[in-house]
């Protein structure tokens, strides 16, 4: 059986959507399928091929298909980002109807839109539901194609629009396990010496992008509440690995608060395995209160620390009080309060960070793909 996976945007790509990607097909190829998955040309300051940037096994193809990439200054650049989104979608259209495969899968609505006049074997992975885009929905409820959702929240909005439940099924996102298994639990200062991270202060971590479609992250209010645990013990530091540098630059380094900057992939498990306390700040908006299904989330939950996260509708379909500490969003007195618990509390930190463990081993990329292929079937 084969399956095409179109995305239309750059590959390989320091934003979490290319983690996604490219480990849903690693894992639709552990299924036995042939997958190829296609993406535009796109300028790249990345000069891995992309089974070694993400790390992932060539068990499936990737074909990089021509398409014009070009910029324009300032706020035009949003009209050149449309024009070529346009002219790649059209490409990849033709592509997938000049080769055959029994699934067509995209998180892309453009691509599978153009596609639904020809063919009928789509599916669709929505990450986030948008009112502007009400014409591609329309058009996927006619056809009664089949959705994965990331969310709940995802899928109560197709619902309220007239999409049938059983055409719908809730996936939320995963995690490869097996990057989290070659270490031990005293394995933090090695790991630390290894990363240059110091050995005689309490590290208090954030992993990930600092915005997601122009929308802060709430590393302003981690910052704040930091400063405030921060006066009462000198111990502290607090670590924030990801980022573009347009986004860093809105931030400063400091003897205490350190901006690492985008690291690779596969250091990511390492880091979080050299802080003590995770945190999720997320604030309140309807895309992180109901859309989201972070990998942070799972990476986390993975690496046996505990985690502190903003308590939202999105984040409690997969934390609860029993695996991690959840505050209110929007709130530094929340968010140090919360910290403050787990860095007090060595029993508590340990109970939550196991019970998380034991939680995520239901949300690998393996069954996650197991699921929808069955439900694809």
């Amino acid at each position: 059986m084969k399956m095409i996976y179109i995305s239309n945007q750059r590959l390989p790509t320091e934003k979490a959507y290319g983690i996604q990607i490219t480990k849903m097909c690693e894992a639709f190829g552990d299924l036995k399928l042939e997958v190829v998955l296609v993406a535009p040309y796109r300028i790249s300051r990345i000069k891995n091929n992309l089974f070694e940037y993400y790390g992932v096994r060539s068990n499936f193809k990737f074909k990089n298909i021509f398409s014009p990439d070009f910029y324009l200054p300032g706020r035009l650049n949003w009209v050149a980002f449309q024009i070529k989104n346009f002219i790649s979608a059209v490409i990849l259209t033709i592509y997938v109807l000049v080769n055959k495969s029994d699934i067509i899968y995209s998180r892309d609505e453009l691509p599978l839109y153009l596609l639904s006049f020809f063919k009928k074997n789509i599916f669709f992975e929505i990450h986030k539901f948008s009112g502007r885009k009400k014409i591609f929905y329309r058009r996927f409820k006619k056809l009664n194609l089949k959705i994965i959702v990331i969310s709940k929240g995802n899928r109560k909005e197709l619902f309220k629009i007239g999409f049938k439940e059983n055409n719908m099924i809730v996936a939320s996102d995963g995690v490869d396990l097996d990057k989290f298994s070659n270490f031990e639990p005293d394995d933090k200062s090695a790991i630390r010496k290894r990363l240059n991270l110091p050995q005689n202060k309490r590290i208090i971590g954030y992993v990930g992008q600092l915005k997601t479609m122009g929308m802060e992250k709430g590393i302003g209010t981690l910052i704040k509440a930091f400063k405030m645990i921060n006066l009462q013990s000198k111990d502290l530091m607090l670590v924030i690995v990801g980022g573009s540098e347009e986004d860093l630059g809105e931030y400063e380094s400091s003897e205490d608060i350190l901006f690492l900057g985008h690291k690779p992939y596969n250091l990511i498990p390492h880091y979080l395995k050299a802080f003590d306390v995770l945190t999720m700040p997320f604030p309140y908006n309807q895309h992180y209160a109901f859309y989201m299904s972070p990998l942070k989330l799972f990476e986390y939950m993975a690496s046996k620390r505990p985690i502190v996260a903003t308590d939202l509708p999105a984040t409690r379909e997969i934390l609860n009080e029993n695996n991690a500490v959840l505050v209110k969003a929007d709130s530094a007195q929340s968010l140090f309060e919360g910290i403050k618990k787990l860095l007090e509390d060595e029993y508590l930190a340990k109970k939550l960070s196991e019970q998380a463990f034991q939680n995520v081993q239901n949300y690998t990329w393996s069954k996650r793909s197991k699921r929808i292929l069955e439900f694809i079937k």
